[in-house]
Parts: C-alpha cells; sequence; structure tokens
C-alpha cells in the first residue's frame, strides 16, 4: 500500500470522544483530525510524540486529515487507521506473501453470511469447472493488532462481542465443510508474536480457543510501516 502523497508529521496533544485528535503541525499551529479506531487504543496513545497523517481533497468532509500511524515512546510505529488492515491483507494475499492463501481465482470484500448477518471481510473462491477439484470457499477475518504490553502482543485492547460474533461465525463455516480464516494484521512493529487478552476479555480468549479446535485457521501477519508505504512482511507466531 503506497501513501500518495506521502503522509504528513504531526506532534500528537490528546485524543478524545474516540473519533478525534488534536496534533500539533510544523509551523505550531493546532488541529483536530479524525481518529478511525473504535478500540480502547490501549498503549497506543503517547502524547507528545510523532504522529503521521493523511488528507482527504473530500469537500464534504468535516476533518480533511486522518490520523494513520503513531510513534511510542520505544520508537516504534503503530498504524492507528484499523479500516487499512483488510487492504493491507488484500494486498498480501494477492502479491503470495500470505502463503496459506494462494491458489483461489476470486477474491470479493464486505459479503454477506452466517445466521447472525455478519459480513466477511474477505472471500476467496475457486472459478467453478476451472479445477478438477476447486478448493472450498475460504472465508477470511481480519483484526488489526496494536496493543503491546512487555513483549507480547494481545488481541483485543477491549471487551469486544463483536468479536465473539464474527468466531461464532467462523466455527459455523467450518462446520459446513468451509475454509475459516482469522487473520490478525499486526500493526505495531514491537510485536513479534500475538495471543488472545484473556485479561481484558476472558470470553473473547475461551471462544478462540474454541475456534482453534474447530478447525478455524489462525494466522498473524507482520506489517512493514512508513510514512511512504505499508505492507505485511511476514507471518508471526500466535501463542495459545
Amino acid at each position: 500500500m503506497q501513501f500518495t502523497p506521502p503522509l504528513e508529521q504531526g506532534i500528537l496533544i490528546k485524543r478524545y470522544k474516540r473519533f478525534l485528535t488534536d496534533i500539533r503541525l510544523a509551523d505550531g499551529s493546532e488541529v483536530t483530525i479524525h481518529c478511525p479506531n473504535t478500540g480502547s487504543m490501549k498503549n497506543c496513545l503517547f502524547e507528545g510524540q510523532k504522529v503521521w497523517f493523511s488528507h482527504s481533497d473530500n469537500p464534504k468532509r468535516k476533518y480533511a486529515r486522518t490520523w494513520e500511524q503513531a510513534q511510542s515512546d520505544t520508537g516504534d510505529i503503530i498504524g492507528i487507521n484499523t479500516g487499512r488492515a483488510n487492504q493491507l491483507a488484500e494486498d498480501a494475499i494477492k502479491s503470495g506473501v500470505i502463503t496459506e492463501l494462494q491458489g483461489y481465482d476470486n477474491l470479493k470484500r464486505e459479503v454477506k453470511y452466517g445466521l447472525e448477518n455478519s459480513r466477511i471481510d474477505i472471500l476467496l473462491s475457486d472459478d467453478n469447472g476451472k479445477h478438477k477439484k476447486p478448493k472450498p470457499l475460504c472465508y477470511i477475518e481480519v483484526k488489526s493488532c496494536t496493543l503491546l504490553e512487555g513483549e507480547q502482543g494481545y488481541f483485543p485492547d477491549s471487551v469486544t462481542t463483536r468479536g465473539q460474533k464474527h468466531l461464532r461465525e467462523l466455527i459455523e463455516m467450518v462446520s459446513l465443510g468451509y475454509r475459516a480464516v482469522l487473520l490478525f494484521v499486526i500493526q505495531h512493529t514491537g510485536i513479534s508474536s500475538v495471543k488472545a487478552a484473556k485479561h481484558i476479555d476472558p470470553d473473547y480468549a475461551q471462544r478462540l480457543t474454541q475456534a482453534h479446535q474447530a478447525g478455524v485457521e489462525i494466522l498473524a501477519y507482520y506489517t512493514e510501516m512508513s510514512p511512504n508505504q505499508a505492507f505485511l512482511l511476514k507471518s508471526c507466531p500466535v501463542n495459545f
């Protein structure tokens, strides 16, 4: 994923009302930008540290700038925009980086499925009749992971009933004979492995274990980030 033009830089003042963030620009002026992250952003808010943002020319937007990346007090880069995770995943599938998800003909985004009125982030399929033995449909739920505590990455950073629903839906897909994948996109350069945040959402941690035991594939990939680009680079361990 290329940032065109490259991201601009500022200094974090504060985040508030979930979707708003005040930053200081290089000329000393202060502006409010959009924060595209609905989570708690635990251990991602470092006041006085560098942030990077994109700029939209859409005149209908109330806030033209969008917070994209942040720098931690240890110098790690964190991807703030959770909406980027799906595009990073799609790019990595198409480029062959995610080796476990190769060999499909079609990729669709935001497809309705399941019994709980969900939309799967990515659906992979084969063309009918093109192969002697077509691959089963592959349902992929993408999650952005940014919580680092000590040397361990965790998901989620707050209680997520929606995330629990997604796991139930993936388990159902496996029971129907399809592939189901939970893909953690690691948007924190300090995270080298991920595990369920049992201390934050024990119900999600339990459900993740159930999903793994039921045959849901759990993958994690590390994101390389800079003000110019972001892309999935390599797989990371998932600890159970």
